[in-house]
């Protein structure tokens, strides 16, 4: 079994999201700038987990902690391509999109023609509760239990935009 790193999760998280941006810039032309990436214990319940949620109207990618331990500990080779899936889904969100079907969609979209059909980052994006049996998807509108413990901030997320000028 593998250990939780907490520094090696957010450094492949890091890389993961240049990835994301990569990919959203060259097969939608769409990109955005300044978001920040929080790492959270929202747990999980007997219904499931959420995986990540992007508040609306804000800058910040929230990725939940409790999945993210799971996987480093029992299959750490999905830690990156998971990531992938879980930031590329919300930064559609960020972008605009917030109607889960479409995102779910999007998601598959971008990531075969990113990685190809074959690659498990796809995989996952068309059918991620094979992986993840327990993954829900928030409603609209979902909020964060009261009782959750604060959002530690990553730095040196979304590093590639640090010289970009916001108007």
């Amino acid at each position: 079994m593998s250990r939780y790193n907490e520094k090696k999760v957010e450094q492949t998280l890091i890389e993961s999201f240049e990835e994301v941006k990569d990919a959203v810039q060259k097969i939608t032309g769409k990109s955005r700038a300044g978001l920040m990436l929080g790492l959270q214990e929202l747990g999980s319940s007997i219904e499931g987990f959420i995986g990540a949620y992007f508040p609306v109207s804000s800058n910040i990618i929230v990725v939940n902690k409790t999945p993210i331990r799971r996987i480093t500990e029992t299959k750490p080779e999905l830690l990156k391509p998971y990531g992938f899936n879980v930031l590329l889904h919300e930064y559609i969100h960020s972008l605009g999109f917030l109607n889960e079907e479409f995102t779910k969609q999007k998601t598959y979209e971008i990531t075969k023609k990113y990685y190809g059909e074959k690659h498990i980052a796809t995989k996952l994006s068309t059918d991620i509760k094979q992986f993840f049996p327990n993954l829900v998807y928030p409603i609209q509108g979902w909020l964060p239990p009261d009782e959750t413990q604060t959002i530690k901030l990553i730095k040196g997320f979304d590093w590639s935009n640090t010289n970009t000028y916001i108007t």
